[in-house]
C-alpha cells in the first residue's frame, strides 16, 4: 500500500492523475491518498502544498511592465506630439524637441504608475473576497482560504457552499449539487457515496463533487482528490474571477464625455490656428502652438484618473469592512434611498446566548455570556443540576444532536464554527455537561432534513438503543402544527388546544423580551427506517419545550440608523424571526415607525397592494427568502434605489434584483456572494451605512477632479484665443503649455481624488439615478472659473506686453496661469465649503503636490539650462506680486462666494 501511495505521488508530480475516483470505495480512496477521516496533519499539508501547488486556476497572464509602459504612448494625441517633436528636430529646434520628448516620458511614467497602482488595489480586493472552505485537519475543523487545499484534505460542505476542489464523497445527507457551471445541466443532481462500477461521464459520477459547482441542499463530507488546474474546471479553464475590471456606466460616460470634448477642443484649436495665421504669426510657431493647445485642452488622462480614484475609494471601503465586487456599486451607493437589512448578525451581534427555557409549564433561566460553556441553570432563582431533570436534559440533547455547528475551545477562548443559533444550543448543552461528540457516539446520525427557510424546521434521524428517533427543532408555531402529543413530566399525553395556547403564550412572553424562540420535539420511528421523510414527521411529533436566546443589537447600529434617517435613506428590517421579537429589536435600534408585516400576511396581498402600502412598512417578520424579491420589486416600483442584504442560497434572486446586492462575508453562502455587488466583511449593518458614506464621498471626489481638469484645460484655450485676437501674439509657447499641462494636472488630479471625507456626506439627500458627474451647476462653475482665469491671464499679458520684452511678458503669463491653477486646486476641494472650513492642511497629499509644483516652476524660471529650454527669464518681486495677487485674488473671490452663497452652483446636483 505504501508503494502504491508513493507511485501515485510520482504520477502527480508528472502531471498524471487518477481519473476514476468514482470507481473505488471510500476507504480505498482514503488509502490511495494517504488520508483519514480526521484529516491531514500540518506536516502532510505543507509537504503536499509544496508538491501540488495552490488550489487555484491560472488566470490569463498580466501584461509585462514594458507593455504597460509602452501602452501609455498609444494615443492619437501622443502621435501628434511625436510628429511635432519630429518637426522640431528637422528644423533644428532641438530644445523644443527634447522638452516634448521629456514631457511625453514623464506623462508615460505617471500613467504607468496610476495603472499599476489601480491593478494592485484590485488584486488586494480580490484576495479579500477569495472563497473559503471548511476543512478538517488533525481532527479539528478550520475555515481556510480555498487555495490552501491539497489532495487528501477533508472538506465539509452545506447548502449554499461553492465546492472548492474536485472531491470524492465520504458522507452525504440529502445532498443536491447544481453542476450547471460544469455540465450545463440546470437541474440539481442527487449525490451519494456508493461505488460506481461503470466508466461513466462526469455528469453521471454522483459520488463525486467538482470545483465551482454549488451545493443547493443537504450537507456533505468529501476528500479532495484534485486541485487547481488538474480539476475538471481547470481542464476547461473556466475560472471564476470574483472581481472583474469591467467598465462601469460611470467610466463609459466619462469616456463618452472625453470624446465630445475632443471634438469641441479640436474645433477651437483649429479656429485658433486660423486666427493666428490671419494675424500674421509664423505657420511653424502656430503649428507647434496648436498641437500643444490641443493636448493641453483635451482631458485625455481623465478616464485613467477616474479609475485610480475609484480604486483608491474601493480600498478605503475595504478598510471599512466593505468589499466591492462590481465597480457599478460604487457609483450607485450615493443614490440609495432604501436599505433592506437582515436582522440576525447584521442589525444584531449574532452572538446568540440561551437565556431562558420553557418546559412542562415552567421557565428556567440560564446564566453565562457568549460562547464560553460556563453558566448555571436556575428555577425561581434557585440553582439546580440539569442532569436530574429528564425533560430539560432532553431539550438540551435535541439541541446538541439536531445541530451542524461545532464548539471549539482552546486556552484563549471558545468559538463556534457554523450557525450562531446552533452554536448557542451547543454552549447551553455544554453548560449542562453534555458533550456533542460523545453524544453522537451514542446517538449516531442516520439521516436528516436540513433547515430551509420555507420549511422553518430541521430534523435529524438517530439510532438510539436499537430504536430510531427523529429530533426536530424549529419555529414554535410550525412545530405545534406538526405535533400530536406533549411531553409532561415523564409522560406523553395528547396535545390539547389549551396546551398549544399556553405554549404560544410562553413563546410570546419570551419574544417580547427580545428573545429568539425555538421549539423542540421528537418522534420515534419504526426500527427499519433508515431514511427520514417529512410524511413521518407531520402530525406525529411529541412537543418537548422552548428555548429563548438573546442576540442583542449592535451598539453602533442605532447611530447608523440615525445617520440613514438624516441622509434621507429608509431602513427596512427583514427577518425570519417572529413578529414580536422583530418589533422589539426595531424599537431598540430606533427604526422609524411603521407597520410590521409577517410572511403569511405578505402572501395574502397582491403585488399592487404591496406596492401601495410598502412606504408604511418598516418590519417584515417570518419572511421566506423568495418574499424578498417581492419586497425589492415593490420598492423599485415606487422609484426607490434599493440596497438588499442577504446570506442564503434563496436570497440570490433578491440580491440580483436589488440595485445593490449586499452579501454577508461571514455567514453568507457562496451563492449569495456571487449574486451580490458587494460583501460585508463583518456582517455589520453599520458597514452598509459606511459604504454609502464612502460611496457619496467618492462621487464628490470625482466631480472635484472633473471640475479641476476641465476648467484648467478651458482656461488655457481662452487666454490663447483672446491674446491672439486682441494682441496678435501668443502669450505662451508650446513647451510652456505642455509644462503647465503636466505640472498642474499631475499636481491636482490625483491629490483631489485623495480628499478626506468632510463628514457631511450623510447630511445630503440621495442622488437621483439620472444625475451624473456633470450637472448644470458644475457646468456653470467650470465655465465661470475658466473665463475668469483666461480673462485674468489675458489682461496680465496685454499689460506686460506693452511694458516689457515679449519673453518677459510670456514668462509672467506662464507663471500666472500656473499660479491660478495652483490656487484653484485648493478651491476645487469643495463647491460649498471654504478651504478654512475644510482645513488647509487636511489634504496633505495636495499640499505636498502643489509645493513640489511651485518648486519646479521656480526651477524653470531661475535655473539657466531650463530657462533656455522653456524660453523664460528671471522675474522680480514685483512680477511675483502680480502673479500672487491675481491667483490669490480669484481664490479669495471663490472662497467668499462659498461663504455667502454656498449653493450657488448646486443646481441639479442631487
Amino acid at each position: 500500500m505504501r508503494f502504491r501511495h508513493f507511485y501515485y505521488l510520482q504520477l502527480v508530480q508528472k502531471g498524471k492523475y487518477m481519473e476514476n475516483w468514482h470507481n473505488i470505495s471510500v476507504e480505498l480512496a482514503l488509502q490511495e491518498l494517504g488520508s483519514r477521516r480526521s484529516g491531514l496533519t500540518e506536516d502532510e499539508v505543507k509537504e503536499r502544498l509544496l508538491r501540488y501547488g495552490h488550489n487555484e486556476l491560472k488566470s490569463k497572464k498580466k501584461a509585462s511592465a514594458i507593455l504597460v509602459f509602452g501602452g501609455q504612448f498609444l494615443s492619437p494625441l501622443i502621435y501628434v506630439l511625436l510628429a511635432a517633436a519630429a518637426v522640431s528636430l528637422v528644423i533644428q529646434h532641438f530644445i523644443d524637441a527634447i522638452v516634448i520628448f521629456g514631457v511625453l516620458l514623464v506623462n508615460a511614467f505617471i500613467g504607468y504608475f496610476q495603472e499599476t497602482q489601480a491593478e494592485k488595489a484590485m488584486d488586494a480586493l480580490a484576495e479579500m473576497a477569495a472563497p473559503k472552505a471548511k476543512v478538517k485537519r488533525d481532527g479539528k475543523i478550520e475555515l481556510l482560504p480555498a487555495k490552501e487545499l491539497v489532495p487528501g484534505d477533508i472538506v465539509l460542505l452545506e447548502a449554499g457552499d461553492k465546492i472548492p476542489a474536485d472531491a470524492r464523497l465520504l458522507e452525504a445527507s440529502n445532498l443536491k449539487v447544481n453542476e450547471s457551471a460544469l455540465t450545463g445541466e440546470s437541474m440539481p443532481v442527487d449525490k451519494q457515496t456508493s461505488v460506481i462500477v461503470e466508466d461513466v461521464p462526469v455528469a453521471d459520477r454522483v459520488n463525486m463533487m467538482y470545483m465551482g459547482t454549488i451545493v443547493t441542499s443537504g450537507r456533505a463530507v468529501g476528500m479532495v482528490v484534485k486541485t487547481g488546474m488538474t480539476t475538471e474546471m481547470g481542464k476547461i479553464a473556466t475560472g471564476i474571477q470574483e472581481i472583474k475590471s469591467e467598465e462601469t456606466p460611470l467610466q463609459k460616460n466619462i469616456a463618452k464625455l472625453s470624446r465630445y470634448l475632443v471634438f469641441i477642443f479640436l474645433g477651437v484649436t483649429g479656429l485658433l490656428l486660423i486666427v493666428g495665421l490671419f494675424k500674421g504669426l509664423g505657420w511653424l510657431d502656430m503649428f507647434m502652438l496648436a498641437v500643444a493647445a490641443a493636448v493641453a485642452a483635451i482631458p485625455e488622462g481623465l478616464p485613467a484618473v477616474l479609475t485610480v480614484v475609484l480604486s483608491i475609494g474601493m480600498r478605503a471601503m475595504a478598510r471599512r469592512n466593505t468589499i466591492i465586487r462590481k465597480l457599478v456599486a460604487v457609483e450607485t451607493l450615493g443614490a440609495v434611498t432604501v436599505i433592506c437589512s437582515d436582522k440576525t448578525g447584521t442589525l444584531t451581534l449574532n452572538q446568540m446566548t440561551v437565556r431562558r427555557l420553557h418546559t412542562d409549564g415552567q421557565f428556567i433561566e440560564v446564566t453565562g455570556e457568549g460562547y464560553e460553556p460556563k453558566g448555571e441553570f436556575r428555577r425561581n432563582g434557585q440553582v439546580f443540576i440539569p442532569e436530574t431533570e429528564g425533560q430539560l436534559n432532553l431539550i438540551l440533547q435535541i439541541g446538541a444532536l439536531c445541530n451542524d455547528a461545532q464548539l471549539t475551545t482552546n486556552k484563549e477562548r471558545a468559538s463556534i464554527i457554523g450557525d450562531p443559533t446552533e452554536g448557542a444550543l451547543l454552549v447551553s448543552a455544554a453548560k449542562a455537561g453534555i458533550d456533542k461528540e460523545k453524544l453522537e457516539e451514542s446517538f449516531p446520525r442516520l439521516d436528516e432534513i436540513p433547515f430551509e427557510s420555507e420549511r422553518f424546521y430541521m430534523a435529524t434521524l438517530h439510532s438510539a438503543n436499537g430504536k430510531r428517533v427523529a429530533y426536530i427543532k424549529g419555529a414554535p408555531e410550525k412545530l405545534l402544527l406538526l405535533s400530536k402529543y406533549l411531553l409532561k413530566g415523564k409522560k406523553v399525553v395528547l396535545l390539547k388546544e389549551a396546551d398549544s395556547q399556553a405554549i404560544m403564550s410562553a413563546a410570546t412572553s419570551m419574544a417580547k423580551g427580545a428573545l429568539r424562540v425555538i421549539a423542540f420535539a421528537y418522534v420515534e420511528l419504526p426500527d427499519d427506517g433508515k431514511k427520514l421523510h417529512e410524511e413521518a414527521i407531520k402530525g406525529n411529533l411529541v412537543f418537548v419545550g422552548l428555548v429563548g436566546m438573546a442576540d442583542p443589537p449592535r451598539e453602533e447600529v442605532k447611530e447608523a440608523v440615525r445617520l440613514c434617517r438624516q441622509a434621507g435613506i429608509k431602513v427596512v428590517m427583514i427577518t425570519g424571526d417572529n413578529k414580536i421579537t422583530a418589533e422589539s429589536i426595531a424599537r431598540q435600534i430606533d427604526l422609524p415607525p411603521g407597520r410590521a408585516v409577517t410572511g403569511i400576511e405578505l402572501a395574502q396581498i397582491t403585488d399592487e397592494e404591496l406596492s401601495r402600502d410598502i412606504e408604511k412598512i418598516s418590519v417584515f417578520a417570518r419572511i421566506e427568502p423568495l418574499h424578498k424579491l417581492r419586497i425589492v420589486n415593490a420598492l423599485k416600483s415606487r422609484g426607490h434605489i434599493v440596497a438588499m442584504t442577504g446570506d442564503g442560497v434563496n436570497d440570490a434572486p433578491a440580491l440580483k434584483a436589488a440595485d445593490i446586492g449586499i452579501a454577508m462575508g461571514i455567514s453568507g453562502t457562496d451563492v449569495a456572494k456571487e449574486a451580490s455587488d458587494m460583501v460585508l466583511a463583518d456582517d455589520n449593518f453599520a458597514s452598509v451605512v459606511a459604504a454609502v458614506d464612502e460611496g457619496r464621498a467618492i462621487f464628490t471626489r470625482l466631480r472635484n477632479v472633473l471640475f479641476y481638469s476641465l476648467n484648467t484645460n478651458l482656461s488655457e484655450l481662452i487666454v490663447l484665443i483672446l491674446s491672439i485676437l486682441f494682441v496678435g501674439k501668443s502669450p505662451l509657447l508650446a513647451v510652456q503649455i505642455l509644462w503647465i499641462n503636466l505640472v498642474t494636472d499631475t499636481a491636482g488630479d490625483i491629490p483631489l481624488g485623495l480628499e478626506p471625507r468632510f463628514g457631511d456626506e450623510l447630511k445630503q439627500p440621495p442622488r437621483r439615478p439620472g444625475v451624473g458627474l456633470i450637472f448644470p451647476g458644475l457646468f456653470l462653475r467650470i465655465i465661470s472659473i475658466a473665463i475668469l482665469i483666461g480673462l485674468g491671464s489675458f489682461l496680465i499679458f496685454r499689460w506686460a506686453e506693452a511694458r516689457m520684452s515679449l519673453e518677459q511678458a510670456r514668462t509672467l503669463v506662464f507663471c500666472s496661469v500656473a499660479a491660478f491653477e495652483w490656487f484653484m486646486a485648493f478651491s476645487a476641494r469643495s463647491d460649498e465649503h471654504t478651504v478654512f472650513k475644510l482645513g488647509i492642511f487636511r489634504n496633505r497629499a495636495l499640499v505636498f503636490s502643489i509645493t513640489i509644483a511651485v518648486l519646479l516652476q521656480l526651477a524653470v524660471v531661475y535655473v539657466p539650462f531650463l530657462q533656455v529650454a522653456f524660453h523664460t527669464v528671471p522675474l522680480g518681486l514685483s512680477e511675483w506680486g502680480i502673479i500672487v495677487m491675481a491667483g490669490g485674488g480669484l481664490f479669495i473671490i471663490e472662497e467668499i462666494r462659498k461663504a455667502i452663497f454656498p449653493r450657488l452652483f448646486s443646481i441639479g446636483k442631487w
